[in-house]
């Protein structure tokens, strides 16, 4: 049986592939209606709720579907457990694809998602994310 650090890891990676297919459906099960985040697309403003994201998810369903050769990787997570229902994971993300030519491309960026156990599960309520500059 997993421990609630490895749950929370386990499902940190399903909301990344979700994000990487577009899978709005897996990804609204995942994260709280009401999540807040700061990104770089929200130009330092807190963003609250679904609106901002399923925007992108929208953008990405109407286009064609090619083959994906998408690989994320969570480099050195950390996961920090604030109580039996808070957790706290924090690590570098590091996206593999190809670009318009073909050839690999690899984008980095810093996550730290909060995660809070709720009765029906654990659901995302909050993250930060940076690109470094």
């Amino acid at each position: 049986m997993p421990t609630p650090a490895e749950e929370v890891l386990a499902l940190t990676r399903r909301l990344l592939d979700a994000v990487a297919a577009a899978d709005w459906k897996t990804y609204q099960e995942l994260v709280a209606d009401d999540i807040t985040c700061f990104e770089p697309e929200a130009k330092g403003q807190l963003v609250e709720g679904l609106p901002f994201h399923k925007f992108y998810f929208d953008l990405a369903a109407g286009k064609a579907k090619e083959p994906s050769h998408v690989t994320t990787t969570l480099a050195s997570p950390v996961v920090k457990m604030v109580g039996d229902d808070v957790a706290v994971v924090c690590y570098v993300r590091l996206v593999q694809k190809l670009d318009a030519s073909g050839s690999p491309v690899v984008s980095s960026g810093e996550e730290t998602r909060v995660w809070v156990r709720t009765k029906s599960g654990w659901k995302h309520v909050h993250f930060h994310r940076s690109v470094p500059g």
